[in-house]
């Protein structure tokens, strides 16, 4: 997943894909758009490549130069986020994009993602050395890191952050998921106090960028690993006093208020510094504003409250309009790198109650792939991005985003809509209409679900609208309910009670490995089919097309080769795209407005606007 700050660090991943990688990402990045202040039409401003980072050693410390202009401290920055807030403070057991966002903000890892190139960059490490084979990565830290306790950043913290942390399960477990090779976590062993052995049982094409997992103080947190899972995921919940917290990232927690605001200020102890040796971030505070729903969201920027508003579709004219006489510049992005889509819930199993997750009569609909190739043919996307995003975007029906390098073009353009060839899926599988329209399937059930979605989040609620509609005009009735969005996860990971789902995952255009724990048949957010407890070992129920998913990402992650590797996710999008266990919807532009007021603000499609947070300053 490509984050909307710094993401990954180093060196290039392996030799034989190192000009084929740099070629691609160069070519298929699109360029920063901004709103003219002096004209009244957008134009296109072509953002300078800034160099490499370099290090710089002052006192036995060994500090990451920032590439910005030098800058001014103090001031805030203030930004928004939809529903009830985060969920936790513990970054290796978030499930959730605030308390994720949030973490990182707080936590480092070892390496990062240059935003401009898309290349690996160092970040905790100050080098990485690949052998041949691409099975051994030797990381050598930067000397003198402290955590915001002064405690030192060593080989141990990352040592314990992969093995007791990842490796065994704590947390979040699509971490761990992702670091999987043939079944098994890297070995990682340190050779000493500032170097790291990591060791794959194979080549593994995505593990350089993994490399950016947050790593963790082992001397605050292994006491509490030793207590058991529990008890990791309760710790640095949201009611624990900011002082108790230890971090390594640019910021740490001041105060948390729930349902109004989250207030990070500068770690003292942060290891980049600008071009006068000076410790950044430049900025005293982030603040985080905690907003019910988008209208709320938008009057919090027009009142001047938030300094940054990622603009909906609908507005955007009207934001173009008012920038004339404002104190912000919009920025369009491109496509976005996250990917929205409705599923509907496949699972056939049993909890531990001996319940059903589903309704067996709604089992037999959701794994009819002619039920679903009826619902993908009765959606109108080209209606929903014109109504629900003003126009600003684009239909989506691929798994991977329209800004990905990965993605497979012959199936960008998806089919157009038509309730004809609805009909015909429909009928295949014996499903029938009575005298009013009404949809039935071949035991005479009345075809009805519920459909959910986040409350608040406008877009979602207009497009779960329009959906419902679309679909009751092929004779379904569709029971669309909005729900606050912590519950709807808790459906999601913990319980599987819901039907479909219209939600959104976050991707990265540079690697589709990042989406394995969607598409592994154990994987973590395998939400159309999810398995748990005994089912994750028991898989004697997988579709042929799980089964060849699950090789197919194992393939691709053995693979350096950039054309070699794209046939393979070539052939995953194939797969999403007839059997359908997500319909992806649409992709909206990003399109963000900034104040002004900002200085070292570089806006770019992969990292976003503040992938560069460390040395962005308030200029006045």
């Amino acid at each position: 997943m490509i984050n909307k700050k710094n993401l990954i660090a180093l060196i290039l991943i392996l030799f034989t894909a190192i000009f084929l990688f740099k070629a691609c990402v160069r070519k298929d990045v699109p360029e920063t758009i901004v709103k003219s202040t002096a004209e009244n039409s957008l134009k296109v401003i072509k953002i300078k490549y800034p160099g490499e980072y370099k290090t710089k050693e002052i006192n036995g410390v060994e500090y990451k130069v920032a590439r910005g202009i030098p800058g001014k401290f103090g001031g805030s920055l203030h930004t928004s986020t939809i529903g009830e807030g985060p969920k936790t403070f513990n970054p290796w057991s978030a499930k959730d994009a605030t308390s994720s966002t949030i973490g990182e903000m707080m936590f480092d890892g070892l390496i990062n993602t240059d935003a401009y190139t898309g290349q690996t960059i160092p970040q905790l490490a100050k080098s990485v050395k690949i052998n041949k084979a691409g099975t051994e990565y030797i990381i050598e830290l930067r000397k003198g890191l402290k955590w915001s306790d002064g405690k030192p950043i060593t080989s141990a913290d990352v040592v314990f952050t992969w093995n007791d942390i990842v490796a065994a399960g704590f947390g979040n477990t699509s971490m761990r998921d992702n670091i999987l090779i043939k079944g098994q976590p890297p070995k990682v062993e340190a050779i000493d106090k500032y170097t790291v052995k990591f060791t794959t049982p194979e080549t593994f094409a995505p593990f350089l960028r993994q490399l950016s997992l947050s790593i963790a103080p082992k001397h605050i947190l292994e006491p509490v690993i030793k207590q058991g899972k529990k008890t990791f995921d309760a710790f640095w919940g949201v009611t624990t006093p900011p002082d108790q917290f230890v971090t390594s990232g640019m910021f740490k927690l001041s105060r948390y208020i729930p349902a109004q605001r989250v207030e990070l200020v500068r770690n003292t102890n942060y290891y980049i510094i600008d071009k006068l040796d000076r410790k950044l971030p430049y900025l005293n505070k982030y603040i985080m504003f905690i907003v019910g729903d988008l209208n709320n969201e938008v009057l919090k920027f027009e009142s001047g409250e938030i300094d940054m508003l990622s603009v909906r579709g609908e507005n955007v004219a009207r934001f173009k309009e008012l920038q004339k006489r404002s104190d912000y510049t919009l920025y369009n992005l491109g496509p976005d790198t996250g990917t929205m889509f409705l599923s509907f819930n496949e699972n056939t199993r049993k909890n531990d109650s001996g319940k059903y997750y589903v309704d067996p009569v709604k089992q037999k609909w959701f794994n009819d792939v002619n039920f679903r190739k009826a619902v993908d043919y009765a959606i109108d996307r080209e209606g929903i991005v014109s109504n629900v995003l003003g126009g600003i975007g684009s239909p989506l029906f691929t798994s991977e985003s329209l800004s990905s390098i990965f993605l497979n073009q012959k199936l960008k353009n998806g089919h157009p809509r038509s309730l004809k060839v609805a009909k015909n899926y429909l009928k295949k599988s014996g499903f029938k209409w009575d005298k009013n329209g009404k949809l039935y399937d071949k035991w005479n059930n009345r075809v009805e679900f519920n459909l959910y979605t986040n409350a608040g989040n406008t877009e979602r609620e207009s497009t779960g609208v329009m959906i419902k509609q679309d679909l009751e005009e092929l004779g379904l009735k569709v029971n669309f309910k909005p729900i606050e969005f912590n519950v709807l996860v808790g459906k999601l990971v913990d319980s599987l009670d819901w039907d479909a789902i219209i939600i959104s995952l976050t991707g990265s255009p540079l690697e589709p490995h990042s989406g394995r724990n969607v598409w592994s048949s154990t994987g973590g957010l395998h939400l159309f089919n999810q398995r748990t407890g005994k089912y994750l070992t028991e898989q004697t129920d997988l579709k042929p097309w799980e089964k060849e998913l699950d090789n197919l990402f194992e393939e691709g992650a053995r693979t350096i080769d950039f054309n070699k590797r794209h046939k393979i996710y070539d052939r995953y999008q194939d797969i999403i795209y007839n059997e359908l266990p997500l319909h992806y919807l649409y992709s909206p532009l990003r399109i963000y407005a900034v104040r002004n007021k900002f200085g070292n603000l570089y806006p770019t499609p992969l990292g976003g606007v503040t992938h560069n947070l460390e040395e962005i300053y308030v200029k006045n």
